[in-house]
């Protein structure tokens, strides 16, 4: 069967990767590899696996054993970081489709999407296929642009490059089908309060809005990081069983009371 050419959709990746590149693209970047440092960095098993932006390794921060990331059709070149332990190995290439992932039911423990959902045809098989996938209790972890910002509004008035081009999922939406998918949502960051201007120049004149944005108006930032937990219903955990002692009722002996009354008289 042929794979669909929305899916693998080689020309909004390689444009994405450039986007990712440009002073712009940094600036999202660089917001989101912080915070999925934050967020994984305690999270443990033993495998894990990212979906989009195979360019960058954005498990650096996680001890995982085994990652992998997945690529379309070919192997990409991953961009190291300064930030990443250097003894550290780069996560092995996995090529397959992101609806059809070539892994087994339920053998990862982690799985991160940046930007993963906005730039295939449906993202629900998608997310199926990530729920498929992870272990009880494993993690997903998906980045987007979200639709309720000055991203999003301009958007709004169109544009046939990335990202405009691209779906803004909002984390509303993400949310609702998270429950669909029995993942129980856990934690949403957002990120990049800075208008959609292009050069470092005119990022700089707006970065006191990070800070104002941050406090007053939270939900706009520009992206987001959304942390859902996968739950199997039925499940529970099954600790040790305690057995509670009954307490023992302590008497005083009868010949005892006795004499106290005796000698009361």
């Amino acid at each position: 069967m042929q794979p669909n050419a929305q899916f693998t959709d080689e020309p909004s990746d390689a444009a994405l990767a450039a986007w990712f590149a440009c002073e712009q693209g940094r600036y999202v970047l660089d917001w989101e590899a912080g915070a999925l440092d934050a967020a994984v960095v305690d999270l443990f098993g033993a495998q894990a696996l990212q979906i989009g932006l195979p360019q960058h390794d954005l498990l650096r921060a996680n001890r995982m054993p085994q990652q992998f990331v997945l690529s379309a059709d070919e192997v990409p070149h991953i961009v190291s970081d300064d930030a990443a332990d250097a003894s550290r190995a780069t996560p092995s290439v996995v090529l397959g489709l992101a609806h059809e992932l070539p892994f087994a039911t339920q053998s990862l423990d982690l799985v991160l999407l940046p930007h993963g959902l906005e730039f295939v045809e449906d993202p629900h098989a998608v997310l199926r296929e990530v729920e498929r996938v992870l272990r009880p209790e494993g993690h997903v972890l998906v980045t987007g642009f979200n639709p309720v910002s000055l991203w999003g509004i301009k958007r709004q008035f169109g544009g046939a490059t990335v990202p405009w081009s691209s779906a803004f999922i909002g984390n509303l939406r993400l949310r609702d089908w998270f429950n669909l998918l029995n993942f129980a949502p856990h934690k949403t960051e957002y990120g990049c309060y800075r208008p959609p201007v292009e050069s470092d120049k005119w990022l700089g004149r707006f970065r006191w809005l990070e800070g104002l944005g941050a406090r007053w108006w939270p939900f706009g930032g520009a992206v987001y990081m959304a942390h859902a937990v996968k739950k199997v219903e039925g499940m529970r955990i099954v600790g040790l069983k305690w057995k509670t002692a009954k307490p023992k009722l302590r008497f005083a002996p009868v010949a005892q009371r006795d004499a106290h009354k005796t000698s009361m008289k």
